[in-house]
């Protein structure tokens, strides 16, 4: 198995359970263009998010690492009528790129983009009563996992479910040993997922156009 064998499924996928998507496409190419890292979800991966959204009958989401907006508008979709998601970026010109490809897929009515880093803007939104979320979806540096998850805790209820990506790393996450900050702060996240009454949580190795990675699942039981 190969990287080529992995994009060439990838893409075998999307082509016949993803439709063509002028507004995802277009929210792509303007981060490109912007030069933004390419480290959005995959269009799977994104309509993954989407779907669980839905079957969780989410109203409130919370998304830590906002990029180009790319995940948030496959969540923000999932949406009924009155629902409505924070995302929160640190970049301001990522929230640049994200505010205008919000509003080019019509969706910036369900959406609210904080920008500042996460650890400041979270106290920010549990003192304004943003909570409970039903579903959180974490993509930001992971060196701070565990304060994220930390946060995610204080603004869930029992049954939201938190989402964490990339926790495998080509299988990085393995070296107790690393001095890389994001590595120690996955395996930080993932010890306190196993040790934590409140919640369930399972994590599943993935491979794809993204390469060797995983996410996390969690759902908080109470």
């Amino acid at each position: 198995m190969t990287q080529k064998v992995w994009e060439a499924v990838d893409k075998y996928f999307d082509k016949i359970l993803i439709p063509q998507d002028s507004a995802l496409e277009d929210a792509l190419k303007a981060a490109k263009v912007a030069k933004l890292p390419a480290i959005q979800v995959s269009s799977v991966e994104g309509k993954l998010l989407h779907l669980l959204a839905r079957i969780l009958g989410a109203r409130d989401i919370l998304e830590i690492g906002t990029l180009g907006g790319y995940s948030t508008i496959w969540m923000a979709r999932a949406l009924p009528e009155g629902g409505r998601i924070v995302t929160l970026e640190a970049d301001p010109k990522h929230a640049e790129v994200a505010r205008k490809n919000f509003a080019r897929a019509g969706v910036e009515s369900k959406i609210e983009l904080r920008l500042g880093k996460a650890l400041d803007t979270l106290p920010q939104v549990a003192a304004d009563a943003r909570g409970p979320f039903d579903m959180f979806f974490i993509d930001a540096n992971k060196s701070n996992m565990p304060e994220y998850f930390e946060w995610s805790l204080k603004l869930a209820r029992k049954g939201s479910v938190i989402i964490v990506d990339n926790v495998v790393r080509e299988g990085k996450v393995l070296d107790a040993k690393s001095k890389d900050a994001d590595i120690q702060g996955i395996r930080r996240f993932l010890e306190m997922v196993g040790k934590e009454k409140r919640v369930s949580g399972t994590a599943l190795q993935t491979v794809s156009t993204k390469n060797y990675d995983g996410f996390a699942l969690v759902l908080v039981t109470s």
